[in-house]
């Protein structure tokens, strides 16, 4: 993993924090500082309005989350955090430039998530048996779990998508919604309802013939607006590209990505960035609709 100026920065900094004091710190106060710096770290790049800043840094976030990980290897917020990170690191970042890379940095979201939600049983063993026990195993789980389950299910999803040449993607995919229908049961208002919207979008992509229904995933979309998805631009982007263009609907798709380009970004602080990157998406999606729908007549 290669660093700009800007990471390397970034690292030197958290390295002098841990060491300004004048006496080197033990390694539980160690983490457990860094680990608040991280947080912080964080929540200030999620109103930053320019993503070439976050771009830059955030290679060195991901290391220092590694690091803490490191650590503390049972820690389940760290792993959760690992999660998030890496999956949103390739979506927002990685993927339209490069699906591979982005395939890869989605598997390790994906091995940080099955950890964090590693208990009394290995995730990833019961995973992979059958569809009944893994159900009757998901129950095991209550609404403090929410968060783990969701940047999981999301970062399983993604992988899903870039390897469905795969046949252990296509094993996989009943085991994801049940983990999707589950942190339904829980708590689908979720940070804005985004738990219906993970469905929605599942439904929208998938088939008919393979349990697709569109049908369904308007219900998921419509209820994840009502729950505070509206706030999300990335959801307006998703509801384009996976219902619009599903449909065949090209007005809708361009309707709904001119208003993703009208809306202010920052009516939600903690969501600058995400509306920010939802922009650009959607000023691509509509420089290249004939892509989506064929060209005009």
């Amino acid at each position: 993993m290669s660093f700009t100026r800007e990471g390397l920065v970034f690292i030197w900094s958290l390295s002098f924090l841990l060491v300004s004091s004048g006496c080197a710190p033990t390694k539980p106060a160690r983490v457990s500082a860094v680990a608040y710096t991280a947080e912080d770290v964080f929540i200030a790049a999620s109103k930053q309005s320019d993503p070439t800043i976050v771009r830059a840094g955030t290679p060195a976030y991901l290391m220092l989350v590694d690091g803490l990980i490191e650590a503390y290897p049972g820690n389940s917020e760290l792993l959760t955090a690992g999660c998030q990170a890496y999956a949103a690191y390739a979506s927002s970042f990685v993927e339209d430039t490069d699906p591979d890379k982005a395939a890869a940095l989605y598997a390790k979201a994906k091995s940080y998530g099955f950890r964090a939600l590693s208990k009394k049983q290995d995730f990833q063993q019961a995973a992979t048996g059958q569809l009944n026990d893994f159900v009757a195993f998901l129950k095991q789980y209550n609404k403090q779990d929410v968060p783990a389950l969701f940047w999981t299910a999301s970062a399983w999803a993604k992988w899903i998508s870039l390897n469905l040449d795969s046949v252990e993607t296509l094993a996989d995919m009943a085991m994801l919604e049940a983990t999707m229908q589950r942190i339904l049961e829980l708590d689908d208002s979720f940070y804005y309802g985004s738990p219906h919207l993970l469905m929605a979008v599942y439904l929208a992509a998938k088939p008919d013939f393979v349990g697709g229904n569109i049908n369904k995933a308007k219900e998921h979309f419509d209820k994840a607006f009502s729950l505070g998805a509206d706030k999300l631009l990335s959801a307006q982007v998703l509801f384009a590209r996976y219902y619009a263009v599903r449909l065949r609907d090209r007005d809708l798709f361009a309707r709904t990505l001119q208003g993703v380009m009208d809306a202010p970004v920052d009516v939600v602080p903690e969501l600058t960035l995400a509306n920010t990157l939802a922009k650009e998406k959607a000023s691509e999606m509509l420089e290249k609709m004939d892509d989506y729908f064929g060209e005009l007549p």
